[in-house]
């Protein structure tokens, strides 16, 4: 009995390892881990995993693992259908002969990973190993990791350099390898690079044509943004219905970090359920507050500093060196930023683990606010101030920039280069357009240095410090490290890296491409680019991410509503400042009449509203794919049903009513009628007639029989 999988065979180069995992143990008490390794490798023995050990390195073991039997494997994987029909995932249920099922449904790589992931790390009540690397007891099990298909990983890449565009056919082979929580990511990506073909030539015709600041653009613009959060939701209902995951978030396992405080009988099910004080929970959850004050004063000083420091350098000094002080404001936010932001999220992550989150699910979603909180902060605030703060009040507040004059004193020949001028100050213009520019554009170019060419380097490095390593440990009479696998250090989820840049991206083109409307050709070059690089990162550069199922791209969807809804009100905002002349306000606020700005935000924003509802209608009015897919499959089952239920003989089993052509004489006549001398008048009704033939003739000779009506004879 073999089992088929849909992308293929597994690489024969990883021997059918599903996962490794990695053991260390402390070099002064083997004795306790030998005793810990031995009721390891004797808990995956007990859900029915095969196990194999090898020398690491630094006082470490290799253990690989698969499953024992591919019986016990089948049994898994038709336990999960049944457990996701139970559960409302699938239309029917799973063919009862085993093989059967498999026949029509083929094992994919992602879902045979997926469960044997699960037995090993699933609760023992599941019937799980219940190994939880670095808790509790299993603190010596540093990680836990399935070997890449390097054949499968070539073949991908090649195809990919060489194509313009991802078909169904290869998320479909990306969801079959990595999961649908990574084919989500790569169908949002893709989805967004169609859209974005639009607003880029639509753009760069605005840019030559309209100018910047235009309102047609910006209306047009906000219309794509709208068309494309609500396709989009759309869309991930779809690729849930048609990957057979829509509503999986309901049958997610409980996280292993979860600690709850008692335990309750479910009155419905009966069922013991952990559970933890929703009140209690939102008390911790009302820290988010202070801390969403704390990163915004922090970041925000920041930013706001560095900015004042810029314009002081940019526009008022005027001694030496101006032209390579200027980057020192980029240099300070270049350095404190990622330390900032590091330690902040560093902060967000114990937060999250206070509030203590049962699911995998609850627990990113509430870690993706925060994340999006930083994010927003260090990405934005810097345009936000340019637009809203030094345009419309330069020419108050850059007088009173003098208190910056330290960072370049040492550097002046007098005074006067550090003085602004109390009158006649003009701002730069120009100043806004180039710092949107930055951000779409070399921003991004740094991005992509930082994200594909750095840790290539990295890895290169890392790899000759192991020859080298190696070479030394063999001069010396050692045990030579290359016995050891030579993975790269563990990394950090792959989707915890690269689910920001897509939004992050949105937000330009909804918040600020009305001052450059050239925004969206920046973003559909990126973005060609980060789908080829995202996917040498999933296949070279981190680990091979263990194949969860997702029915959405999760709380990025609601980042997605709220950029859009915020872009509707800042491009109105700065339609109204810089319309015109382009040149906005001028440095001075008296120019600007509140009442009109304040009217402008008013109207756009409900504008937004009736528009998004208009166009939410109208996408529910078309049927998706994965709809039709949906109504066959439910066709098909009560069809299936009701055969097997009734049959076909059922349809010819109906109760006879009468014969035609029964011969009706004397004896007959007082035959039924001695009959019906017992019957009440109900029966009697019924009795008069016998069968469908006798009410057709009785019916006809009536019609037969009537006479025309005194209308009918005046006509």
């Amino acid at each position: 009995m073999s089992y088929t999988l849909s992308s293929g065979n597994v690489s024969q180069s990883n021997f059918d390892v599903d996962f490794v995992l990695s053991y260390r143990f402390p070099n002064e008490d083997k004795v306790k881990a030998q005793a810990q390794f031995e009721k390891l490798v004797h808990q995956l023995a007990s859900v029915g995993l095969a196990t194999e050990v090898r020398s690491g390195e630094d006082c470490s073991l290799l253990l690989f693992v698969k499953a024992a039997s591919q019986r016990h494997l089948f049994t898994e994987v038709y336990r999960s259908r049944i457990k996701d029909w139970l559960h409302g995932l699938r239309t029917a249920a799973p063919d009862k002969e085993t093989q059967q099922s498999l026949s029509n449904e083929p094992l994919t790589d992602a879902e045979r990973l997926r469960i044997i992931y699960l037995l090993i790390t699933g609760p023992k009540e599941d019937g799980g190993a219940g190994i939880t690397p670095k808790q509790g007891e299993w603190k010596n099990v540093e990680s836990l990791f399935a070997l890449h298909d390097h054949k499968y990983n070539k073949e991908w890449i090649t195809r990919w350099s060489k194509s313009w565009y991802l078909t169904e056919e290869d998320l479909q082979s990306i969801r079959d390898r990595f999961g649908e929580k990574i084919a989500f990511y790569f169908a949002f990506l893709q989805s967004y690079f169609s859209f974005l073909l639009f607003p880029a030539i639509f753009g760069a015709s605005a840019y030559f044509l309209l100018g910047s600041f235009s309102p047609i653009y910006a209306v047009i613009n906000c219309l794509w943004c709208i068309v494309f959060t609500e396709y989009w939701k759309r869309q991930e209902v779809d690729y849930a219905v048609r990957w057979g995951v829509k509503g999986v978030s309901d049958i997610q396992t409980m996280r292993a970090e979860f600690q709850y405080e008692k335990e309750i009988k479910d009155p419905v099910t009966g069922e013991i359920i952990r559970t933890f004080p929703a009140t209690k929970r939102l008390a911790r959850q009302l820290l988010q507050i202070p801390f969403t004050v704390l990163a915004s004063a922090l970041l925000g000083s920041l930013i706001a500093t560095c900015f004042g420091i810029e314009i002081f350098i940019s526009e008022v000094y005027d001694g030496p060196f101006k032209g390579i002080l200027v980057f020192l404001p980029t240099g300070i936010l270049t350095t404190c930023i990622p330390i900032f932001s590091s330690m902040l999220t560093g902060f967000a992550n114990r937060l999250t683990e206070f509030e203590n989150y049962e699911t995998n699910d609850s627990y990113d979603a509430a870690m993706t606010q925060k994340i999006f909180v930083l994010n927003f902060i260090t990405s934005y605030v810097g345009i936000f101030l340019t637009a809203f703060v030094y345009v419309p009040f330069g020419s108050l507040i850059v007088p009173y920039l003098d208190i910056f004059s330290v960072t370049v004193r040492p550097f002046a020949n007098n005074e006067k280069e550090l003085t602004a001028p109390k009158v006649g100050f003009q701002i730069n213009p120009d100043r806004l357009r180039k710092q949107v520019i930055y951000f779409t554009v070399t921003a991004q170019v740094v991005n992509l240095l930082m994200e594909v060419v750095v840790p290539y380097l990295k890895r290169r490095g890392f790899q000759k410090y192991n020859k080298m390593k190696t070479k030394r440990a063999a001069k010396n009479g050692g045990i030579s490290t290359s016995a050891a696998l030579n993975d790269l250090p563990e990394e950090k989820d792959f989707l915890k890296i690269v689910r920001n840049e897509a939004t992050l991206d949105f937000g330009y083109l909804s918040l600020f491409s009305v001052v450059w409307p050239l925004t969206a050709v920046s973003f559909i070059v990126n973005n060609w680019i980060e789908l080829r690089s995202d996917a040498v990162k999933i296949t070279v550069e981190m680990q091979r991410p263990t194949p969860w199922r997702a029915d959405t791209i999760g709380p990025w969807l609601d980042t997605l509503g709220f950029l859009t809804w915020l872009g509707s009100i800042t491009s109105a905002a700065l339609v109204y400042l810089f319309s015109g002349d382009g040149l906005g306000p001028g440095g001075s606020p008296w120019d600007i009449k509140a009442w009109g700005l304040l009217l402008t935000i008013f109207f756009s924003e409900h504008i937004y509203f009736i528009v998004r509802l208009a166009v939410r209608g109208g996408l529910s009015k078309i049927e998706s794919q994965g709809h039709q897919k949906q109504r066959a499959e439910r066709f098909a089952v009560r069809k299936r049903y009701l055969d097997e239920t009734l049959g076909d003989e059922a349809s010819r089993m109906a109760p006879s009513a009468g014969k035609l052509g029964e011969k009706v004489d004397r004896s007959s006549l007082e035959e039924d009628a001695r009959q019906t001398s017992s019957y009440s008048d109900k029966d009697r009704f019924w009795a008069r007639q016998r069968g469908w033939e006798e009410t057709a003739s009785v019916g006809k000779s009536i019609i037969q029989k009537a006479t025309p009506s005194e209308d009918k004879k005046s006509q």
